[in-house]
């Protein structure tokens, strides 16, 4: 890809990582970091060149809760064969995320031409960024926090993974953002209801990225080197971001990305208003 170098795309693969996870919203990040090292964002080989570099963040996710994926696809399996295996939870959560996905691949379809063209701008994003924070610092004190992972219902799984539909529509809410806080006013505690956005983003993720990786091919979106240092950076930083966060909101409130989003949702007004960034 001409337009991306080896150096930037380190760059930009470790900020894909960073933020493809935590609420502060990847799409808003990697478009201000595009802009400030002068990459034409709406060139279709740089969309797709972050298209392709997702795929390592969604690997990330994969690898990091491969032994709970296995648990719970292992009893969904055992449940369509054996009908006494049907009591436990982790059937039950394997339907509940098949369910709890298609409503935002219902909208996902039906609103394609107005996500990729209207709402897919800078401004939208900047303003869902601030509105977003709002929410989730709501969501962190009404919340009770009693409730954890074992607790989840169909009615959790659903309402949680329905609100991915906010991130769809208004990329800066970001998904990680509507899924916590929703999971948070549900009253689950903040380890589960990280947890349950994870499980419930790896289909949505991983039907976006392959769906979007067959477009990005058909631009002509790589020279291989770029593409491969952008993608295992992505799936590294990703991993340990994972990690990270989910030791950080074992002991800590969502204040500190509910006050950084706020900063980066401003700033991104003032590049915006500046003409430093174009929507």
């Amino acid at each position: 890809m001409s337009a991306i170098s080896v150096g930037q795309a380190v760059v930009l693969g470790a900020v894909e990582g960073v933020t493809e996870f935590l609420p502060v919203s990847s799409t808003g990040h990697l478009k201000i970091t595009e802009g400030l090292m002068g990459i034409p964002v709406d060139d279709d080989a740089v969309v797709g060149f972050s298209a392709v570099i997702q795929v390592g963040a969604i690997a990330a996710v994969l690898v990091y809760f491969r032994k709970d994926i296995t648990r719970i696809v292992s009893a969904w399996f055992r449940g369509l064969r054996d009908r006494e295996e049907r009591v436990h939870h982790d059937y039950k959560f394997g339907w509940w995320v098949i369910w709890a996905t298609l409503p935002i691949v219902a909208v996902g379809l039906a609103a394609k031409p107005l996500i990729e063209g209207p709402l897919a701008s800078l401004w939208v994003v900047a303003g869902s960024l601030i509105a977003g924070s709002g929410v989730m610092w709501a969501a962190d004190r009404m919340g009770r926090h009693k409730r954890g992972e074992d607790d989840t219902s169909f009615k959790d799984a659903m309402l949680v993974g329905s609100s991915q539909i906010l991130a769809l529509l208004f990329p800066g809410f970001s998904r990680s953002g509507a899924t916590m806080s929703t999971a948070l006013m549900l009253d689950l505690d903040r380890v589960a209801a990280t947890r349950l956005s994870f499980f419930l983003g790896i289909p949505a993720l991983t039907g976006a990225g392959l769906y979007e990786l067959k477009d990005a091919l058909g631009t002509g979106a790589g020279s291989a080197a770029p593409l491969a240092v952008g993608t295992l950076v992505s799936f590294v930083v990703a991993y340990a971001s994972i990690a990270w966060l989910l030791k950080f909101v074992a002991k800590h409130t969502f204040n500190a990305f509910v006050i950084y989003r706020i900063i980066i949702g401003l700033a991104l007004f003032g590049l915006l208003g500046t003409g430093v960034l174009e929507s």
